[in-house]
């Protein structure tokens, strides 16, 4: 008796690839409420156009979501430099890519892209920038501190005579410890005007105790239109004055902007320009 044959099984059923539903469906309001509870503000907006796109590139779920999460993460990153940006509390917008190296060429070009770079912050080094005024000081402290806010620290610029009054009023109201705490942690403090105004005894004191505690450990810009050697008549006491320059100047980062007004050109150009006509 010859053996049964057995019957071949039938081949497997190729299974198609996997495809995202179209957008639109009842699940979609409990993908927004699921997104606002969990702060996902990026995937909650994006996430209808997204899966349509998903949809006609036939993307699987997992590419899908890899995309989705790739555009928070990218919309918390934009998000946290907007917010240590408005946190620096700057009195206008400026960039060092807006800085017009041509009218001034006293400061170099490279010297500047090198302070886009946190290493200086982290190691807790100075920036002194020393000139007249219009030469470009406050453009450059205020476009290094949002560069730096940007490259995610934490930025805080200020007045130096602001800065006193603050601390004299902290100290009257018995909360300098706390004013002084916040000082201290900011990463990089940008101090503009400095040397503008004569200080009292008590004021230099306390702005000492400020550079005292960031010494090598947080980093401190300045702009000044008073060189050194004139320093004491800012700070009166000649021994405070030597003692907040060591600690200022201490390998920091040095840049002289020069004599020359470059805000007063175009309005020296338009007057020789008139005579003329």
């Amino acid at each position: 008796m010859s053996p049964t044959k057995t019957a071949e099984a039938p081949a497997a059923e190729q299974v198609p690839p996997t495809r995202m539903p179209l957008p639109g469906g009842p699940e979609d309001a409990a993908i927004d409420e699921a997104c606002r509870d969990l702060r996902l503000p990026a995937f909650r907006e994006r996430f209808v156009e997204m899966a349509a796109a998903a949809r006609r590139e036939q993307s699987t779920y997992k590419q899908f979501l890899l995309d989705l999460l790739r555009t928070e993460v990218a919309d918390r990153d934009v998000r946290r430099q907007q917010r240590l940006v408005r946190a620096a509390k700057f009195p206008r917008p400026k960039r060092l890519e807006d800085f017009d190296f041509d009218k001034n060429p006293n400061v170099s070009p490279e010297v500047v892209a090198d302070l886009k770079s946190t290493s200086w912050v982290r190691e807790g080094r100075p920036l002194v920038l020393i000139g007249d005024s219009g030469t470009g000081k406050s453009h450059l402290l205020i476009g290094v501190g949002t560069a730096i806010a940007e490259a995610g620290l934490s930025v805080r610029y200020i007045t130096t005579q602001a800065l006193v009054n603050e601390l004299a009023e902290a100290e009257a109201a018995r909360r300098l410890s706390s004013l002084m705490a916040r000082c201290t942690k900011v990463d990089l403090l940008c101090l503009d005007e400095f040397g503008y105004a004569n200080m009292d005894k008590k004021g230099a004191e306390l702005l000492f105790q400020i550079f005292t505690e960031r010494e090598e450990r947080k980093a401190t810009g300045v702009a000044t239109n008073s060189p050194f050697a004139e320093w004491d008549k800012t700070f009166g006491d000649r021994r405070l004055c030597a003692a907040i320059a060591d600690r200022i100047t201490f390998r920091c980062t040095l840049i002289q902007t020069g004599t020359e007004s470059y805000r007063f050109q175009p309005t020296e150009a338009d007057r020789q320009a008139a005579a003329r006509s």
